[in-house]
């Protein structure tokens, strides 16, 4: 990545802020204008949002807006270490800030769009487990570096995340991105089920490398962790 880091993080900041602000406030205007929106459209309105600022953002800083994907990146020796927590710390900020910004237009909203599970935890998590899994195999196939943009990039990692909300935001809310909880969760003063969305996403991004390291042989891949995976999955 060429640009400066402040730069970097401030558009992680911005991607991100619009990201939460555009998917929490699709489920709060649902919500205050009794069901407008619809599931299916609070779902593409997750995509969408990903999908546009995956290009808006995309060769600046990579448009993670994601703490997970940007450990999955970094696990997979795609991106330094060493800024792993200056972009976790944007993102959160983000996160925190957008919905402030949907507390302040919608004060009467009492969950502030959060995520969450409609049945049991572990059906939840285990729901979130797979689809963050699936969100990071796309992004490691159709990202260069840890760079998401490209001709297919915003389009095959929106399309997964307005899928994942179209047939699991009913079940477990469809986070797959602990910035997408921690701030609607923490602003709002409902946190008993935030757990379950800043470890499954985490946890599922981890999953997809040895999961992309069978289907590429460690191609396309970096770091000395997956170079080792690559070895032990070898011909």
């Amino acid at each position: 990545m060429n640009e400066p880091l402040l730069r970097r993080l401030f558009s992680e900041f911005l991607g991100t802020y619009a990201m939460v602000f555009a998917c929490a406030g699709a489920v709060v205007v649902d919500g205050v204008s009794g069901g407008t929106i619809t599931h299916l459209g609070m779902a593409l309105t997750s995509g969408l949002a990903v999908m546009v600022l995956i290009y808006t953002f995309g060769d600046i800083s990579g448009a993670h807006m994601n703490p997970a994907v940007t450990i999955g990146f970094t696990a997979a020796g795609r991106f330094p270490f060493r800024e792993l927590l200056p972009y976790i710390g944007a993102q959160l900020v983000a996160s925190l800030a957008a919905a402030g910004t949907l507390r302040l237009l919608f004060p009467k909203a009492l969950d502030l769009g959060m995520t969450l599970p409609s049945g049991s935890a572990l059906q939840a998590f285990v729901m979130e487990l797979i689809i963050s899994t699936l969100l990071m195999v796309v992004a490691l196939n159709v990202s260069h570096g840890a760079k998401e943009k490209g001709i297919t990039a915003g389009i095959a990692v929106g399309a997964t995340v307005a899928l994942g909300n179209i047939f699991a935001g009913p079940v477990c809310g469809s986070s797959m991105n602990p910035a997408r909880s921690l701030g609607p969760a923490l602003i709002s003063g409902h946190h008993e089920h935030l757990w379950i969305y800043m470890t499954a996403p985490i946890l599922g991004t981890l999953l997809s490398i040895p999961l992309f390291v069978l289907l590429r042989g460690g191609k396309k891949i970096d770091g000395t962790f997956v170079r080792w995976l690559a070895t032990c999955f070898a011909d």
